[in-house]
C-alpha cells in the first residue's frame, strides 16, 4: 500500500517536532507514532527496511493528518522524529512494552538486550523530551488563561492477525467523556462509517501519553484512531482532514472542552 509520507525532522538533530500555533484555537494536536527514522547511532536495529515501513515501525498516515488539521485549525502540534521501534512515547516510563523485543512477528535484534542503563539512557535522550515539549504547550495555553483540549492521532492496520477490523476508526478515551463521546456522536452521524468505541483498542493504560498530559491534568481529550488503508495515501489524508474539520470546529465551541475536570482513570483502581 503506498504511503502518505512527509518529510519530517531527523532523530539525529531533534527528537520531536513541533508545528505552532494559536492559542485561539483551543486545540493541542499529538502525534506519538509520527516517523519511521532512526538516529545514526542506533542504525536500524538489525531490521530490513521493510520492517520500518510496516505498522510496528511509526503510525501509516498520521503525520499527514495531524499536520492537516494543525493548518486548517492553527493549532500547535507535537510530533515525535523517531520510530517507536526504538521506544514507544505512548507508553508510561514503567511500562514493559516501552522498548519493544518482539513486535507482530518481527524481532528486533536492537532491542533484545537492552538493560536497565540503556532503556534509562533511550528515556532520557528520546522520550522525556517529547513529553516535556506537551507540557510546555499546555503551559503556556494555561498561562494564559486557556484550557486546551488534547486530540491525539493514530492510525490501525486494516487486519490483525488474519480477522479484518469493522471500524473505519475508533475513540479511545478512559472516564472523561467531554471530548470523546462527543466526537464518537459526531462521527456516527455518517451513515457509511463504523466507529469504535474503545476499539480496536481500550484507551484505559495507565501512564500513557493521554493518561499522563489528559486525566492527570485535568484536561479534555480524545485519542482518535484511523484505519491505515483510508489514509494510506495523500488522497484519503485530504478525506478525513475534510470529515475531521466540521466535526471539531463544532466540538470545540463547546464550554466544557475547555475546563479542568478531573475525572480519574479506570486504571486506577486495577488491582
Amino acid at each position: 500500500m503506498p504511503k502518505a509520507f512527509t518529510s519530517a525532522a531527523s532523530p539525529d538533530t531533534a527528537v520531536f517536532e513541533t508545528r505552532p500555533g494559536s492559542l485561539e484555537s483551543g486545540l493541542i494536536l499529538i502525534c506519538d507514532h509520527a516517523s519511521n527514522a532512526m538516529p545514526s547511532d542506533y542504525g536500524d536495529l538489525g531490521l530490513p527496511q521493510s520492517e520500518f515501513e510496516r505498522h510496528i515501525g511509526y503510525d501509516i498516515g498520521v503525520r499527514d493528518l495531524t499536520l492537516l488539521l494543525a493548518e486548517r485549525f492553527d493549532a500547535p502540534a507535537v510530533m515525535t522524529t523517531y520510530s517507536r521501534l526504538l521506544i514507544d512515547p505512548n507508553r508510561g516510563e514503567d511500562d514493559p512494552t516501552l522498548v519493544m523485543r518482539l513486535s507482530d512477528g518481527a524481532v528486533v535484534p536492537g532491542n533484545a538486550r537492552v538493560d536497565e542503563a540503556e532503556r534509562s539512557a533511550r528515556l532520557q535522550r528520546f522520550h522525556k523530551p517529547y513529553h516535556a515539549e506537551i507540557d510546555r504547550l499546555i503551559d503556556v495555553h494555561l498561562e494564559a488563561g486557556r484550557v486546551p483540549a488534547l486530540l491525539s492521532v493514530h492510525s490501525y492496520t486494516p487486519v490483525w492477525r488474519s480477522v479484518p477490523r469493522p471500524w473505519h476508526a475508533g475513540v479511545l478515551w478512559d472516564r472523561d467523556p467531554r471530548f470523546p463521546v462527543a466526537l464518537l456522536e459526531a462521527l456516527k452521524e455518517d451513515a457509511e462509517l463504523v466507529v469504535g468505541d474503545n476499539e480496536p483498542y481500550d484507551g484505559c493504560l495507565k501512564n500513557d501519553c493521554m493518561y499522563r498530559h489528559g486525566t492527570v491534568r485535568g484536561l479534555p481529550h480524545a485519542l482518535l484512531e484511523v484505519r491505515q488503508d483510508l489514509i494510506g495515501e495523500r488522497k484519503g489524508v485530504e478525506a478525513w482532514a475534510d470529515r475531521l474539520t466540521p466535526i471539531l470546529q463544532r466540538l470545540l465551541r463547546l464550554q466544557e472542552l475547555h475546563r479542568i475536570e478531573h475525572f480519574g482513570s479506570r486504571a486506577d483502581s486495577r488491582v
